[in-house]
């Protein structure tokens, strides 16, 4: 039913606010809604935030976006994680009409003394309401003293601290309220974060003497662990370290004739040495688990762990509980598909056939290792699996643990992908791997700051296991940069996959994005003490990034982030941030040349003057910009500058 003064289209909203739109503590974030009223007369709008505790913090005054348009804004930081929600507020405003009206009848001698009665009557108000001030006692003298002329009382009544005493002491007259809606604000993991994957089974592995390849551990990966400290990630991921299937096991380069020493697909999860609470023997044993669990926690890093639903054909599943897959007309159980594709080692789950049993195993597996300290998942392929179960499943954890953070693999359709951040998935891996465009670019970052925030949180990837970009494949080391600099400097949160640094970019054939000799299938022995030595390796660079997002307040926002303008195709421009403090990042897209282009900023948008003063952080060079500033970018050197205004002319 609409209110006495309509309150429509408010944002964010999540289904009609039947699901909580996203938030995260600290982050700063628009609340937008459309309000108007019938008449001449002024209207104010408010949001009032409601903490998870049911307290509610001061009103927060909106702002019209474009004038004449009806459509406001005020942007709110929620405080503590929780379930928190928000309000938006409309009243007619007496204040802000008197001024309106005051300004143009007493100036046409219309009505000069009634409008000096009625601005008495409101100062009353004001003063009842909120207290007496300097301000508005000088104010109410001018209004009764009729012995002075009548433009020096108005003056007196619209003086810049009057008008700042009525916008800041409002009477609320007609006050309509709209909502509470509904806000899951998260810790801010769920919103920042510097991922880094690894395959255990490849951290430490070595050639043996009689030429086969020995095994990685646990206890090997301990020693890569400084490696990730090193340059500046956050969260560690894992990809599954359980036992894996012997059953139609894959081989090198995903062929269907494995060779005797061949180790699979983790991915293929299970066999007569476990399932899904269960580490491959090849690892360790839990004990192990646990150790490097806690040493990764000491040097700062939280340990991701991957949650793939789905089974390999020894699984102690598929005699367990055969009903939990899909058993095709000659008898046989269906393995995976996703034509032309073929996934002969992996039997996916059928929610259909005993709902309540996945639904509990699920649950089970989950609190397994959440009770050896995971707080982090990210969900394998979440998008074969039906919505209804995610929301019933995060749901749970939430209730007990709701510092435990999912983050969706699902490289899909929007709708699908923006269902399953309803549903409770705090972050989603995105089609940034495919934005490589200077157009598509600009369109993306715009799409997932101010379009999808709402619904879900992104990651940017420039490469997985699965991906390997052919941008990546034919650019060199500089497109390593760019793609590096682009996913770290646009999204609070961003990961890449061990050999970037390396610059691994050779793909199993012309046309494919899969890696050559492909470490989903195979251990792969790096030389990184040798790369590092001989200079082949953008690690620097990247610890580098990392540490900039730590230093600078605004690339670990997402929502505020803003597209400008250049005069070349191939240089993206776009800042983060407002006024003082404000980053400002010119990336060059072209890894095979230099550009030499005009910089084109909206910086009375930026809240910032004509001219500003400004620190590049990669150089340290310091600089004045203003509107037009011109650059050259050689991806030989430089692919980017990051620049932070420091203060204004």
């Amino acid at each position: 039913m609409v209110g006495r003064i309509p309150i429509v289209d408010v944002h964010p909203l999540v289904h009609e606010g039947a699901r909580p739109a996203k938030a995260a503590e600290g982050e700063a974030q628009p609340i937008r809604a459309t309000v108007f009223r019938e008449g001449h007369d002024q209207l104010g709008a408010e949001v009032v935030l409601i903490e998870p505790d049911g307290s509610r913090a001061a009103p927060v005054r909106m702002r019209e976006i474009a004038r004449g348009t009806d459509r406001y804004e005020a942007w709110v930081t929620p405080g503590a994680p929780g379930d928190a929600a928000f309000e938006v507020r409309a009243y007619a405003d007496p204040l802000a009409t008197w001024l309106h009206d005051a300004e143009i009848k007493i100036r046409a001698g219309i009505d000069v003394e009634l409008m000096f009665l009625e601005a008495r009557i409101l100062l009353d108000r004001v003063a009842a309401e909120y207290g007496p001030s300097d301000a508005l006692a000088a104010a109410r003298a001018a209004a009764i003293d009729e012995a002075r002329p009548a433009e020096a009382r108005l003056a007196a009544l619209t003086a810049p601290e009057v008008r700042r005493a009525f916008r800041d002491q409002p009477l609320r007259d007609l006050l309509t309220v709209a909502g509470p809606f509904p806000l899951q604000v998260d810790r801010e993991r769920a919103l920042v974060g510097a991922w880094y994957e690894f395959f255990p089974r490849s951290e430490g592995a070595r050639r043996g003497a009689d030429g086969r390849v020995e095994s990685g551990t646990f206890r090997t990966a301990q020693k890569s662990l400084a490696r990730v400290v090193e340059m500046g990630f956050d969260v560690l991921y894992l990809p599954p370290v359980h036992p894996i299937g012997e059953v139609h096991r894959k081989g090198a380069n995903n062929t269907l004739d494995p060779a005797p020493d061949d180790v699979g697909s983790p991915w293929a999860i299970g066999s007569r040495h476990g399932g899904h609470d269960a580490i491959h023997p090849d690892l360790g044993t839990l004990k192990d688990f646990d150790a490097f669990v806690k040493k990764a926690t000491s040097l700062g890093l939280e340990v991701a762990m991957d949650f793939a639903l789905q089974a390999a054909p020894d699984h102690p599943w598929v005699s367990e509980h055969p009903e939990f897959f899909t058993t095709r007309a000659d008898g046989t159980i269906a393995y995976a598909e996703n034509p032309p594709k073929k996934y002969q080692d992996i039997y996916p789950i059928n929610f259909d056939n005993d709902p309540a049993g996945i639904f509990a195993e699920a649950e089970r597996i989950l609190r397994f290792w959440i009770a050896r300290g995971i707080r982090i998942f990210r969900v394998d392929n979440p998008h074969t699996k039906p919505v209804a179960f995610w929301e019933w499943l995060l749901g749970r954890i939430r209730q007990t643990d709701p510092d435990v953070i999912f983050l969706s693999e699902a490289f899909t359709r929007p709708a699908m992908m923006h269902a399953l951040g309803a549903a409770g998935f705090h972050q989603s891996y995105t089609y940034f791997t495919w934005r490589t465009e200077k157009g598509e670019i600009e369109d993306y970052l715009r799409e997932v700051a101010t379009a999808s925030d709402h619904l879900l949180r992104p990651a940017f990837w420039p490469n997985t296991p699965d991906i390997l970009h052919a941008f990546l494949q034919y650019g060199g080391p500089a497109a390593f940069r760019i793609r590096a600099a682009l996913a770290a400097l646009s999204s609070p949160t961003w990961g890449m996959y061990a050999g970037f640094e390396l610059c691994e970019h050779v793909a199993v054939r012309p046309g494919s994005e899969e890696y050559l000799d492909s470490e989903k299938f195979q251990i792969r022995i790096r030389d990184w003490e040798g790369a590092a030595a001989a200079g082949r390796t953008i690690a620097p660079f990247i610890a580098r990034l990392n540490a900039l997002r730590r230093e600078i307040p605004a690339l670990r926002g997402l929502r505020d982030l803003r597209v400008h303008w250049s005069d070349d195709d191939h240089v993206l421009v776009f800042t983060k941030g407002h006024g003082d403090g404000t980053v400002i990042v010119v990336l060059n897209l072209d890894p095979h040349g230099a550009r030499a282009t005009t910089v084109h900023l909206d910086w009375q948008a930026l809240g910032l003057p004509e001219r500003f003063a400004v620190h590049e952080h990669l150089t340290g060079a310091d600089w004045w910009w203003g509107e037009h500033n011109d650059v050259v970018l050689d991806p030989g050197r430089e692919v980017a500058h990051v620049l932070t205004v420091r203060s204004a002319a």
